[in-house]
């Protein structure tokens, strides 16, 4: 279970996109562009929202569930920071080398997955820190 809590919810969006990419009816790049709900807004103007608007939109809600994340301290915390970076090499790879990866909306996710890595270990390290100062106490 411990191992499980450590995998990053980035991964998650990397596989969803993944599968959508990789079947036949998103091998067009039309295919993230298509509206998901289009609604009539009082101001005459017509909203829609397109199925990458929801991808990147649940990619943010995965970032928020690693920030929180993040606050933990331990080997948990240290596996999933470990964990973090090889999903944003697997973001790097893909984003490369892939044909289907090579979109806005996949870079959009790869940049959320590299916030992931930054705000992971800038949260370890200010927290880290204030547990050293409060050890110690202050000597001033």
């Amino acid at each position: 279970m411990r191992l499980f809590s450590a995998v990053p919810f980035t991964l998650f969006s990397l596989l969803i996109y993944n599968a959508l990419a990789f079947t036949a009816g998103a091998a067009d790049a039309g295919f993230w562009a298509q509206p998901i709900i289009t609604i009539s807004m009082v101001s005459g103007a017509t909203f829609q929202l397109l199925i990458s608007d929801v991808l990147i939109t649940v990619g943010l809600f995965f970032l928020f569930i690693e920030i929180l994340k993040a606050t933990r301290i331990g080997t948990t915390a240290l596996l999933d920071h470990m964990f973090s970076v090889l999903v944003f090499v697997a973001y790097l790879v893909e984003f490369l080398v892939l044909q289907q990866a090579a979109t806005s909306l996949f870079f959009i996710l790869m940049a959320i997955s590299l916030i992931d890595v930054i705000a992971g270990f800038s949260i370890s390290i200010t927290g880290a820190r204030r547990d050293v100062s409060f050890g110690h106490g202050d000597m001033h």
